[in-house]
């Protein structure tokens, strides 16, 4: 079987083709990517030697010119802006950039899209988790954009298409955890807000294993429900988060919390100073939204019963993971 893979040089697409590596089921990797110079150094950097299973080709942008003759029998689109200042960055990229993709696709291709748990929202008021029964209410331009690009594609693609809400990925091979860990080694952590807040959370292998687990199964069942939340039964904390990156670097310090609206307005500054967008991008103003509710938790059981998939990876062993990767890269 062919399979084409998006976003192969980013975070979950990166860790998504070491597993798809591995697997002798697929006869070809097809990998368009924007640049083919970084995957090839990223693969190199694995110990990743080419089979002859792996095509990479150049895309440009987000106009997905895939090479004629292609025709895979499953596409994971795993591709997608995550930070960006205006919503039309968002929207160009996460639904025009999309559907310009799925143009290029045959139509017997069955089709798994990653989009995320920002699509529906925070967990509506009063409630223990979010469910696909909640109306979907982005805070977000990013939600929205993830939004309004899975109604794109139901209406497109049908029983070919399924999408998976993943909440906070974490893991190795992510640098945007950076800032978590060297706020975590030093003296003082912020904390947003005084009350705790609650998450969903997974771990990158785990998602990539849900993903592995969605792609063998017959596409009459991808029709039943839908999207799907997915994660962790373990639901944290921002504290545990900090405290637990702390621990697995064994640094010291104390977690002081600060009123919200002061984070609102450091969004502001960021914003405008493009070294440090570059550094802290989940603290841009858009996605600085998403810090604001106080529980980020979906009801993933659905999915895991369906597919048969459950969660392995702790929050310790993911962070401890994750620190080790960043070791390695001589970023921590």
């Amino acid at each position: 079987m062919e399979l084409l893979l998006t976003g192969s040089t980013g975070f979950v697409g990166r860790n998504l083709l070491l597993k798809l590596h591995r697997d002798s089921r697929w006869s070809r990797i097809i990998l368009p990517v924007r640049d083919p110079e970084k995957l090839r150094a990223q693969l190199q950097g694995e110990g990743i030697a080419d089979d002859g299973r792996l095509l990479i080709c150049r895309v440009t942008g987000d106009f997905w010119e895939l090479p004629p003759g292609m025709a895979p029998d499953l596409v994971i689109h795993a591709a997608g802006l995550l930070f960006a200042r205006r919503r039309e960055e968002y929207f160009e990229t996460n639904v025009e950039g999309t559907l310009r993709l799925m143009s290029q696709l045959p139509r017997t291709a069955r089709i798994i899209v990653l989009s995320s748990q920002a699509a529906g929202g925070p967990t509506p008021r009063g409630e223990h988790s979010r469910t696909m029964n909640h109306q979907d209410n982005p805070v977000s331009f990013y939600g929205a954009s993830k939004l309004t690009m899975e109604r794109e594609l139901r209406n497109r693609l049908g029983r070919r298409l399924l999408i998976l809400r993943p909440p906070m990925v974490l893991g190795p091979r992510d640098a945007a955890t950076l800032p978590l860990f060297k706020m975590a080694a030093g003296p003082i952590r912020i904390k947003p807000g005084f009350a705790p807040k609650h998450y969903s959370w997974i771990d990158v292998g785990d998602l990539c294993d849900a993903i592995l687990a969605v792609a063998v199964v017959a596409p009459a069942d991808w029709e039943k429900h839908g999207p799907f939340y997915l994660g962790s039964e373990q639901l944290i904390t921002d504290s545990e988060l900090i405290a637990t990156a702390a621990e697995v670097i064994d640094a010291r310090g104390i977690t002081l919390s600060v009123p919200q609206v002061t984070i609102q307005l450091a969004s502001l500054v960021i914003d405008a100073v493009p070294a440090w967008r570059a550094a802290a991008p989940s603290l841009g103003r858009d996605r600085v939204r998403e810090i604001l509710p106080s529980r980020w938790v979906a009801e993933g059981t659905t999915f895991a019963e369906h597919f048969a998939w459950s969660h392995r990876r702790t929050l310790a062993e993911t962070l401890a993971e994750t620190a080790a990767w960043l070791k390695g890269q001589g970023k921590i």
